[in-house]
């Protein structure tokens, strides 16, 4: 929470010059970094990537531990307030950790993208697919899984297929708890989300020059 209150207030009374654009990280503990220094954390990441590349972006970071889907939606017209050119949706992890109806999760995170094109029908959005853990049964899981390519066909925005991928379940790559990815584990999320969000970034930036 710590990491998103700062975010936010950092999101709300930075100035912002007429070039510049936001990408917003609409997550959880993963967004939030849980465990970790805030420069860890794979939107930090994702910023210094961007900078790199020299790009007129700046990441906000949204990530609030234990936001399932149901609180992002609460959350999103208050995020919108001010203007988000890029969303990331990285929600639906606690949901399938909690056993959320799969039909509901869907539901929250199209209203989401919903609120999103209703406040900026030019906004790209990128959806990032998660897992639910095995334990919750193949029936649970091979349907939570399926929510997310679903939703991005549905809506025609982008997809990462699976956020955690060569993360989850490599102890290496998370703290004690297994749930979270360490600092190197972070590393390789913002190289994932880097794979779809780059060429985004890159077509918004060229479509403004025009």
């Amino acid at each position: 929470m710590r990491i998103a209150f700062f975010s936010l207030l950092l999101f709300s009374f930075t100035f912002r010059f007429e070039e510049e654009k936001v990408v917003l990280f609409l997550g959880n503990s993963l967004s939030a970094g849980f465990g970790l220094d805030v420069a860890q954390a794979f939107p930090s990441l994702i910023q210094e990537k961007i900078q790199q590349e020299k790009l007129p972006f700046k990441v906000v970071n949204a990530g609030l531990s234990g936001e399932t889907t149901a609180g992002g939606l609460r959350r999103i017209d208050w995020l919108l307030k001010q203007r988000v050119d890029v969303l990331v949706i990285e929600l639906g992890g606690n949901d399938g950790l909690r056993g959320i109806a799969p039909s509901e999760t869907e539901r929250n995170l199209q209203g989401i993208i919903d609120k999103m094109r209703e406040k900026n029908p030019d906004a790209q959005i990128i959806l990032a697919g998660m897992q639910a853990p095995p334990n919750m049964g193949k029936d649970y899981t091979e349907k939570f899984r399926a929510i997310f390519p679903s939703l991005a066909k549905k809506n025609r925005i982008e997809l990462i297929p699976f956020l955690l991928e060569g993360v989850a379940g490599n102890p290496r790559l998370n703290l004690p708890d297994g749930i979270h990815p360490s600092a190197e584990g972070h590393q390789l999320v913002a190289e994932t989300i880097w794979n779809t969000l780059n060429p985004v970034l890159s077509r918004t930036a060229q479509a403004q020059r025009k």
